[in-house]
């Protein structure tokens, strides 16, 4: 496909190859998004000019929420953001413990220049800007700078004292050349739980980030990501749905933690902010779900009885429809394309893989998971790279049609596909998650 590198090629190749979504070259794939396009590009805008936003992402299992949410991160960091994705779940990210959350923002920030780990680059960027800042002003000096920190961070510092303070003290520990000091200093503004005492004493600070100044220091982190022309921070909270399988105390503690968030933004406290949210319809209609806080279930309520054609794309709550037999076929073909133009035969690859073999494969592959073309993507893509595509790259021989028999071992499904290839034509609930139990 034309425009793309072959660094961009191969990252996207690979990934489909193991059966994951690719961290980035999404807008070669991003079949069926386009209608969603120029509502997105209008609340990044917004949010940019100083606002904050808030989009919830519904859709079944296999129908393409992660891939919409990294699709729409991309587009958001050629616009200047910064992003974090955050999976939710019970143990390891539990979306009632907020400075949970946040340190999950700052270990998996990303910007245009770093994919991961952009704290650091973030934080020394600002300083950077300061420096020329307070260069300009009347005085000058290491003192002048750690004066303008304390004037850009005042609103900060009502909320949450510790964040600017262990700031300077990091400015003041790399100036000094102490590398394992300035480090702790930074993994405590991360939210990093375990931090020597004497680097959190040198500071001034004591114990560790709680949910309540989880809440000041995200404040923090918007003000030093503006500061530093960055348009702003997109995260990602992904598979939310989780928080049905959880016990209720745990559930009701999330649900609130998710309103407060979203009262935090409606009130402005959260410039530069844009918050996604990504669930299974049960999630947001069932009632172990958002229905059980009837706060937020009105907040996110949005008419889906019409035909999908005429979905508000601007509206609070959208909603993904999985793919059909044509949109396959589309995804498929881009992929083969993408592949054949690093191909070393890429005639003979598109003349074996034509458009009839593509939509076969993906029949099949929807046929053995029950005739769920929705939940497909992920698997027909992997069997295409890996199982077609790759043998007639490397094998002049191989003609998928004679020498390949599509075959799904348990081990290489998902539990979602596992579901869907044992209960076959059977149509009750879509997933464990669409039976309420009330527990």
């Amino acid at each position: 496909m034309a425009g793309l590198s072959p660094r961009r090629r191969k990252d996207i190749i690979d990934a489909l190859r193991r059966g994951t979504v690719p961290s980035q070259g999404l807008d070669v794939l991003a079949v069926g998004l386009r209608r969603f396009e120029n509502a997105i590009d209008d609340e990044l805008s917004s949010v940019a000019a100083g606002g904050a936003g808030f989009k919830a992402v519904r859709g079944e299992y296999g129908s393409g929420k992660t891939f919409f949410s990294r699709w729409l991160t991309e587009r958001a960091k050629k616009d200047g953001f910064a992003t974090a994705e955050v999976q939710i779940s019970e143990t390891e990210t539990p979306l009632h413990k907020l400075e949970t959350v946040y340190r999950r923002i700052t270990e998996n920030l990303s910007t245009s220049t770093s994919q991961s780990g952009a704290l650091r680059d973030v934080v020394d960027g600002w300083f950077y800007i300061l420096d020329g800042d307070a260069g300009d002003g009347a005085s000058s000096g290491p003192d002048a700078t750690l004066e303008l920190l304390q004037r850009r961070l005042s609103n900060v510092s009502k909320e949450a004292p510790a964040f600017a303070a262990v700031l300077r003290q990091y400015r003041l520990a790399q100036q000094a050349c102490d590398t394992a000091q300035a480090d702790g200093l930074l993994a405590w503004l991360g939210g990093q739980p375990h931090v020597a005492a004497s680097v959190k004493r040198a500071a001034g600070v004591r114990g560790g980030l709680d949910h309540f100044g989880a809440l000041g220091f995200l404040q923090g982190l918007l003000t030093v990501l503006r500061d530093s022309d960055y348009a702003g921070l997109v995260v990602v909270l992904d598979e939310v749905e989780t928080l049905q399988r959880m016990r209720s105390d745990v559930r009701e503690k999330s649900l609130n933690a998710l309103r407060q968030l979203m009262d935090e933004i409606d009130g402005g406290r959260f410039p530069g902010l844009y918050l996604v949210l990504t669930g299974t319809p049960a999630f947001y209609d069932g009632q172990q779900g958002v229905q059980r806080l009837a706060p937020l279930a009105q907040r996110l309520q949005t008419d889906f009885t019409t035909d999908a054609r005429f979905d508000n794309p601007r509206a609070t709550q959208i909603r993904l429809t999985g793919f059909t037999a044509d949109s396959l076929l589309e995804l498929g073909s881009r992929v083969r394309d993408i592949f054949a133009d690093g191909a070393e035969a890429p005639d003979r690859v598109r003349a074996l893989v034509d458009d009839a073999y593509v939509r076969d494969l993906a029949a099949a592959v929807g046929g053995e998971l029950g005739g769920r073309t929705g939940v497909a993507p992920r698997l027909f893509l992997k069997k295409l790279v890996a199982d077609v595509l790759d043998r007639v790259d490397q094998f002049e021989d191989f003609n998928p049609r004679r020498d390949y028999h599509l075959t799904l071992s348990v081990g290489e499904l998902t539990s979602v596909e596992r579901e869907a290839r044992a209960r076959g034509d059977r149509t009750p609930a879509g997933s464990v998650d669409d039976i309420d139990l009330d527990l």
